[in-house]
């Protein structure tokens, strides 16, 4: 029990700083103002998606959604 404490917490700040990382990439899709950067930053962010979703961090529904969103904001963009 002692090992799995000592793991889950090696997890816990594992997986805090990817969603950190995660929650940062969307926002600079969300905040670009020109389509090229736009584009650049989703092509980041759906990467960094994909690799969460693979190691099991997110679930990848939400995954799949995220980039849904984010893709539908790119191209409605000028």
């Amino acid at each position: 029990a002692e090992k799995r404490v000592r793991q889950s917490a090696r997890r816990h700040v594992r997986n805090k700083a990817s969603l950190s990382k995660m929650k940062t990439l969307v926002r600079k899709v969300r905040s670009a103002t020109e389509k090229e950067k736009a584009t650049t930053a989703l092509k980041q962010a759906v990467q960094y998606l994909d690799q969460l979703a693979a190691k099991g961090v997110i679930h990848r529904n939400k995954a799949a959604n995220q980039k849904s969103q984010l893709t539908r904001l790119v191209n409605s963009m000028k």
